[in-house]
């Protein structure tokens, strides 16, 4: 009986640490002697090919004097004979998904695709390049695959989600079909971000009620984890999608029928208890049917007041909110930037939540090149202003903010690097009390890059 405890406590072990490898464990941690605060930039290059931000990211550490200074440059991306020079290359073999702790010590990155994908690195943070790495290498790869979606859900806790789609279930024959259903397998791994572990993990099916399965319902893609703010609950973005049931298939290539898409009935979150991560149930908004998955930027934030306020990013202009006392969301509240601001076309590209109702959107406009900084107020939405820069009206800023991550926030300033694509830019500070913004840092880019971040 004593060998059998034995066996299952290593088991226990291995569990938890993951794959790991011996070189990267430091042992005990501790904080960095080094007590500064540091704003981690982040940015992506092109791969081989010459396509934009597909070759990886970089990191640099800067002071917060530094960050606020126009005349101090960051040349991430400088090359010298053939070789990046400055900053930090993060280990990923195409664009980095970066999260950082609240207070800027430490950046956590799981590996996007390659043999290393869905392998997780955490880094002590430092100036320049002078970034350590820290704790133990993960592998999640056996419960998330190479691809993995993932976000700091809360302070110390990441969680990895993915979803892969199985093959349309039908009946009949030629001429003669009937839809069945459109599931979804969903895998879950959640991280001891400060003692790097994997603490627990899930795998089920997605779980549509009968009625929205025969419906056509599907969900291809899931992301933005987030925990609620008593940590009792998992909220999970889903880009949702619905089959018209009742038009007539096409046939593919090989034979099989393919129905049309139709209009989804409302923006759906997938809701998980935690830490068990059990249950698993659907909500729906009825004020948007956009969907909420987002596509590299956290966009989902637990507010000053408890709830959970939900972009429908990274092509609505929608902010919902999830009740703090029922867990589903609040049919009465929806915030439009829209009619926020007075414009039109709106798309969330990315944003952040401040306190007390107040955030930061980056956004595009339809038909209008460029993208776009705002002010917004969720608790009183006229006070929502439009926030001008230099680069707003540049093409393309478009394609940067496409990917961007994250916006940086100290106190009341928010850190928002904006550079179009293969041009200099520069780093914003948005003082988010007096509703100003000044330029900061010059950050200097090559041809297919451009910066993702602060932290």
């Amino acid at each position: 009986m004593k060998k059998d405890l034995f066996k299952i406590g290593l088991l226990s072990i291995a569990l938890a640490l993951g794959s790991c490898n011996d070189e990267e464990i430091t042992g005990t941690e501790t904080s960095p002697e080094d007590t500064t605060r540091y704003i981690t930039l982040t940015g992506s290059f092109p791969d081989d090919t010459g396509t934009g931000g597909n070759g990886g990211t970089r990191a640099y550490g800067i002071t917060l004097e530094n960050a606020a200074d126009p005349n101090y440059e960051v040349d991430l991306f400088k090359i010298e004979d053939g070789v990046f020079v400055e900053g930090l290359g993060l280990k990923s073999s195409r664009t980095a998904r970066v999260q950082a702790s609240a207070d800027g010590k430490y950046l956590y990155n799981i590996q996007y695709t390659g043999t290393e994908g869905g392998v997780f690195n955490k880094y002590a943070v430092g100036e320049g390049a002078n970034y350590q790495e820290v704790g133990y290498e993960l592998n999640t790869a056996a419960i998330l695959g190479t691809s993995p979606r993932w976000m700091k859900a809360a302070e110390g806790i990441g969680i990895g989600v993915y979803a892969s789609s199985y093959d349309v279930k039908y009946e009949g024959e030629a001429g003669n079909y009937t839809f069945v259903s459109a599931d979804s397998e969903i895998k879950i791994a959640v991280l001891d971000l400060d003692q790097t572990a994997i603490i627990n993990t899930a795998i089920f099916d997605f779980p549509w009620t009968d009625q929205e399965r025969a419906a056509g319902y599907n969900v291809g893609r899931v992301d933005v984890p987030i925990l609620n703010a008593a940590k009792t609950k998992l909220f999970i973005g889903c880009r949702t999608r619905k089959y018209d049931v009742t038009a007539t298939p096409t046939l593919d290539d090989d034979g099989i029928p393919v129905w049309p898409y139709g209009e989804i009935e409302g923006t759906k979150t997938l809701v998980l208890d935690y830490p068990s991560l059990k249950n698993p149930t659907v909500i729906t908004s009825t004020n948007s049917t956009e969907v909420n998955n987002s596509y590299r930027t956290m966009t989902q934030y637990v507010g000053t007041d408890g709830h959970v306020y939900q972009a429908t990013a990274t092509s609505g202009a929608d902010i919902l909110r999830i009740s703090s006392a029922t867990n589903d969301y609040d049919q009465s509240y929806h915030f439009d930037l829209n009619d926020a601001i007075g414009v039109t076309g709106a798309q969330i590209k990315a944003w952040r939540y401040v306190k007390n109702g107040i955030g930061v959107v980056l956004y595009t406009l339809a038909d209008t090149a460029g993208g776009y900084v705002a002010l917004i107020d969720l608790n009183n939405p006229s006070n929502s202003v439009k926030l001008a820069t230099d680069v707003e009206t540049d093409a393309d800023l478009s394609t940067s903010l496409r990917q961007f991550q994250y916006i940086g926030l100290v106190g009341d300033i928010a850190y928002v690097p904006l550079t179009p694509s293969g041009k200099t830019g520069s780093l914003y500070l948005i003082n988010t009390q007096t509703k100003e913004i000044t330029k900061g840092a010059t950050l200097k880019t090559i041809a297919g890059s451009y910066y993702l971040g602060a932290y």
